[in-house]
């Protein structure tokens, strides 16, 4: 342009004059040269000057073009370009009202990456762009220009978390372009699908059970975790992840972990893989028996609890179990989660071990000293001990001796003398009683206590100056059909038979006595054991007719042997008399 210009110049300066036919033909060479500018072009300019608001470039038009400066600024905000510099730049409009030609590099940029996106989707090219944001149905991603990554075409599985993408870089295929809508379809899928082909025809011409392979953790679920073999996914199950406790492969495996695994099965018609991850490792139960003997003490951390023990890790794959039962000598522990928590070290003794079965059974109790081994030093039986009543129950009342260790005193030991029906009506819960040791049964944790004990046996005192034949003296305390229980000191009942309480025969013994009244009675009968004494009221009735008889025999020794004779078996019958009857 500035050449035609110079040249229209000359030929008036040279001539002096202005000839039209020849300015006529400069000006269709003028027209000429800009014949092929047109809107919406792509060309390419020389910038002629730079300022903080526009740059001004000269595309060989008849006036400049300007830019905003804003579109060449960098990521500092200073100008990245200088004047001498060629850029390509898209032709907005031919003039504006200033008279300059309205270009647009970024639109250039954005045609050119059109033209790229169009020849990758026609040559089935892969294209690179970062994720930008997530939109409904998938992600807006940046190639150069603005593309549409469905959901479903982000991967060979679904993603759960597309936000998780944001900012990643992504290799894609172009399935679809629309240039006048401006419309691009980007799909990742197809390319990790052509990818993992060709990587699992490699994989599947080597695999093989028992050979040891690098892979890359792809989804983890609650049974397990699928491992990327290379295009082709095994499963490791959550049993084979570890010789030790897995409650969920989360514990062991994040997705993305590059792990090393062994090939336990292959079918290679299905491609089903399973995998192993512990079997790299020696199954720690074969030394078992040499690390853990009986006896043994040793530390291990409570990984599970349940209501029947504790299960306490000794190394990984090595698990015993801590039964409620063996928890505490003295202490009814009703749940392990009362003395035990997930989590905690502790020290226990080693009490049985069973390889085959994988099962270790391991006591915490063992690991102090059985206080029920020195109880009967502490408390010989005979001894006297005071203790708190901690509990009462039909048959008799629990005291407790010392923390832990509870001794029992049974209804029978409460008293000698009064009939108890139930404890409560000796003892009441929470009192501070004092007790004589009968029993200790430490094997079976036993302890026999005794109240009635601190007192003197009142039946053995009786048995003491008491025997048969005496005469004592009685009061009736009840009346059965078969007789009467009559009290001879205080605790001290014995039974007057139906038959001993007259000479005459009673029928109803409860119309002839009433309890309340007093009689003198013969001990017929004594059984210490089971103390129990047999009286006759009967007897000392006759016993004193005897004496009315031996009596008259002295005071009639001067009268004839017949009259003595008649008399005697006079009493003799009067004797027979209750009994024929």
């Amino acid at each position: 342009m500035s050449d035609i210009k110079n040249q229209d110049e000359a030929v008036a300066l040279a001539d002096g004059e202005f000839d039209p036919e020849e300015y006529e033909k400069l000006l269709d060479m003028y027209d000429v040269s800009f014949r092929n500018f047109a809107e919406g072009e792509v060309v390419r300019g020389i910038v002629l000057r730079v300022s903080d608001q526009a740059v001004i470039v000269d595309v060989g038009y008849k006036s400049e073009g300007m830019i905003p400066a804003d579109e060449f600024k960098d990521e500092t905000g200073k100008v990245a370009i200088a004047v001498g510099d060629s850029v390509d730049v898209l032709i907005e409009k031919t003039e504006d009202r200033e008279g300059y030609v309205v270009l647009s590099r970024e639109k250039a940029e954005k045609m050119k990456v059109w033209d790229d996106v169009e020849r990758a989707y026609q040559e089935r090219r892969v294209v690179v762009g970062r994720v930008i944001e997530r939109v409904k149905g998938g992600l807006a991603v940046d190639i150069g220009v603005r593309a549409f990554l469905p959901g479903s075409q982000v991967d060979v599985r679904p993603v759960r978390n597309l936000d998780a993408l944001k900012g990643q870089e992504l290799r894609m295929r172009v399935i679809k372009v629309n240039k006048k809508r401006g419309n691009i379809v980007l799909s990742r899928k197809a390319v990790l699908e052509e990818e993992n082909a060709s990587r699992k025809r490699e994989t599947l011409e080597t695999l093989e059970e028992g050979k040891t392979l690098t892979g890359v953790v792809k989804n983890i679920t609650e049974y397990g975790a699928f491992v990327d073999l290379g295009g082709l996914d095994g499963l490791l199950h959550i049993t084979d992840m570890s010789w030790g406790r897995v409650n969920h492969p989360s514990e062991v495996l994040n997705v993305g972990d590059e792990v090393r695994v062994i090939v336990l099965k292959f079918d290679r018609e299905s491609e089903r893989v399973s995998l192993g991850m512990k079997q790299l490792k020696a199954d720690p139960w074969t030394t078992a028996t040499i690390k853990y003997p009986a006896n043994a003490r040793v530390k291990g951390k409570v990984v599970s609890l349940t209501d029947y023990g504790a299960f306490v890790e000794l190394e990984e794959g090595i698990e015993g179990l801590i039964h409620v039962s063996e928890m505490s000598w003295s202490k009814k522990i009703k749940h392990p989660s009362k003395l035990l928590t997930v989590g905690q070290e502790v020290e226990c003794q080693v009490l049985g071990l069973d390889q085959e079965a994988h099962r270790i059974s391991l006591g915490l109790k063992q690991i102090e000293q059985n206080p029920w081994s020195q109880l009967a030093d502490k408390f010989p039986v005979g001894s006297r001990i005071q203790g708190k009543v901690r509990n009462l129950t039909e048959f008799g009342a629990f005291v407790e001796v010392e923390e832990g260790i509870d001794g029992l005193i049974h209804i029978s030991d409460l008293s000698w003398t009064k009939r108890v029906k139930h404890p409560s009506e000796v003892l009441k819960k929470g009192d501070t009683v004092d007790a004589v040791v009968l029993n200790i049964d430490a094997e079976n944790q036993r302890l026999s206590l005794g109240l009635k004990q601190l007192a003197t046996d009142i039946w053995d005192e009786f048995f003491t100056h008491h025997k048969v034949g005496d005469i004592v003296e009685g009061r009736v305390v009840r009346m059965t059909n078969f007789g009467a229980f009559v009290e001879l000191a205080e605790g001290i009942e014995g039974l007057v038979h139906v038959s001993e309480l007259d000479e005459k025969r009673i029928d109803k013994p409860e119309d002839a006595f009433k309890p309340g009244d007093t009689f003198p009675m013969k001990i017929l009968k004594i059984n210490a054991e089971e103390k129990k004494i047999g009286l006759s009221i009967r007897a000392v009735k006759h016993d004193e007719e005897r004496k009315d008889l031996d009596t008259y025999r002295e005071s009639s020794s001067g009268e004839s042997s017949t009259a003595m004779a008649e008399a005697l078996r006079a009493a003799q019958a009067r004797a027979r008399k209750p009994a024929e009857e």
